[in-house]
């Protein structure tokens, strides 16, 4: 049983549209709690929210029956500030245990103190929220900020497009690093595996873990000779390889050792087909490591690029090298964003694989499906092929693309209209939400695998729009608040 929200009140319990919020407040969750509030006291807007909030429980189930699950608007307000504060979900939990505006919020009653969120709670409902529907939530979000601004039908959206890197939750990736990740995760699976079968010779998992660790530490330490005495040069060079051996000697000893275990449980019993599938996946990754460390220290082999693992854990992470001044390499993924003139991100793409020349006429495409007035469009060089220069102006009405390389006679000629430059002036204010979505949880992404990536950063759009939402109203209710004022003091 799940409700949307429970239309009966209790005692205590304060009604969400009498919720008053300070419009001076210069802080994130007012804001957020103000976008919220309008979210929910619009008739016509709740009830799209909520309709769209609906798909989210399984086909079938009986809201009247069963064990009552949380409130699908308690998992939508937590979801959204969780990720427009950049909390994670012990903040979280602090914060809907003791925030008062935030409980009132969420519809509790201010005199049940003991009313408390477990943390398993949080993570499991929050993470019902899927990428699908907190796409349409955005949609309704970004037409009711339109309707706020006034904005005049005949005028249309103007966006500006470009991309960032969310980077993923990973260390810095060496091969050897990578290796000992694999195999430490093959040996605490395969020796709890073992410990349920009733199998033997993993007892003393954790002395062996330190062992490779110990072995990889001495690796890392390790720096080759500065001498100009080659003999020496040779000797310490000889040192670095029997550890890189010793290394990939007792890996390859565990690696072995974990194999003979699956087979012997698969033999006996067909009860552990998941506990073996994970080891596996562990397997697979030690392999290929172990293979490229010895091509590379051994065989003096160049890895190629895209054979490099960056992550045995985040799969989906890739080495990113954007050209930034102090900023080498960066280890995520990039997001494509389209902001338009009101600061509303109309829409987003997590790119994997992706680079900007090979999204653009999808961002477009996308972006006016969802928004029909869509009628022009910013981009920078990174955008530029001459099929997306044909396409995007067959799309849209205007195109502020910029040429790479030398301009033509006519290139020159469409770059020097007013409305290209006026337009390429402003492009750069996208980085100003960028920024801001850094700052509000898209910096680096918590979340395991590539659908929680995904979650995330569109939980972060959507808390962000609801922001935008919210400062509006704030800034409307500041103003009437100083026009006030003014007219007492006359009086």
């Amino acid at each position: 049983m799940r409700k949307t929200i429970d239309p009966q009140m209790q005692l205590g319990e304060v009604d969400i549209s009498k919720i008053e919020f300070d419009p001076r407040s210069r802080d994130d969750i007012p804001k957020l709690l103000k976008g919220l509030q309008y979210v929910y006291c619009t008739p016509k807007l709740r009830e799209k929210v909520f309709k769209i909030l609906e798909e989210i429980v399984p086909p079938g189930t009986n809201a009247n029956n069963g064990r009552p699950g949380m409130e699908l608007w308690k998992i939508f307000v937590l979801g959204a500030i969780r990720l427009n504060c950049d909390w994670d979900y012990d903040r979280l939990k602090e914060m809907a245990d003791h925030h008062l505006g935030l409980r009132e919020m969420l519809g509790h009653n201010l005199f049940n103190k003991k009313d408390k969120y477990a943390l398993q709670t949080l993570k499991d409902n929050v993470s019902l929220l899927t990428v699908e529907v907190l796409d349409k939530i955005n949609v309704v979000v970004v037409e009711a900020g339109h309707s706020l601004v006034k904005k005049k039908p005949e005028e249309g959206s103007r966006g500006r497009c470009d991309s960032a890197v969310v980077k993923t939750d990973v260390h810095f990736p060496t091969d050897i690093s990578l290796l000992f990740d694999a195999i430490r995760k093959v040996i605490i699976l395969t020796s709890r595996l073992s410990f349920e079968f009733g199998g033997s010779g993993w007892r003393q998992y954790k002395h062996n873990v330190r062992k490779i660790k110990n072995l990889l530490r001495q690796i890392q330490r390790m720096k080759r000779s500065n001498s100009k005495n080659p003999e020496k040069k040779q000797i310490r060079e000889d040192l670095i390889l029997r550890y890189y051996q010793a290394y990939l000697e007792l890996v390859g000893e565990f690696f072995l050792r974990a194999k003979e275990t699956i087979r012997e449980v698969r033999e006996q019993s067909s009860a552990y087909y998941f506990d073996i599938m994970e080891i596996e996946r562990y397997l697979v990754f030690a392999e290929k490591l172990m293979d490229q460390v010895d091509r590379r220290v051994i065989l003096d082999e160049v890895i190629k690029h895209e054979e490099k693992i960056f992550s045995v854990f985040e799969e989906h992470t890739e080495w990113i090298s954007k050209g930034k001044a102090g900023v080498p390499v960066e280890l995520g993924l990039r997001v494509c964003i389209m902001e338009d003139q009101y600061q509303f991100i109309l829409y987003h793409r997590v790119m994997e694989k992706e680079t900007d020349d090979k999204i653009a006429i999808a961002m477009v495409e996308e972006t006016k499906k969802r928004f029909p007035d869509f009628k022009s469009c910013s981009f920078d060089k990174g955008f530029w092929t001459p099929s997306n220069q044909k396409k995007l102006q067959e799309i849209l009405e205007r195109v502020i693309l910029p040429k790479k390389g030398r301009l033509s006679v006519e290139d020159k000629e469409r770059q020097e209209d007013e409305y290209f430059i006026q337009e390429r002036k402003q492009h750069s204010a996208i980085e100003s939400a960028i920024n801001a979505l850094d700052h509000h949880g898209l910096d680096r992404c918590p979340d395991h695998g590539i659908y929680g990536f995904k979650r995330y950063v569109a939980l972060a759009i959507v808390g962000r729009n609801i922001q935008r939402l919210g400062g509006i109203i704030l800034e409307k209710e500041k103003k009437a608040l100083k026009r006030r004022q003014k007219l007492r003091l006359a009086a």
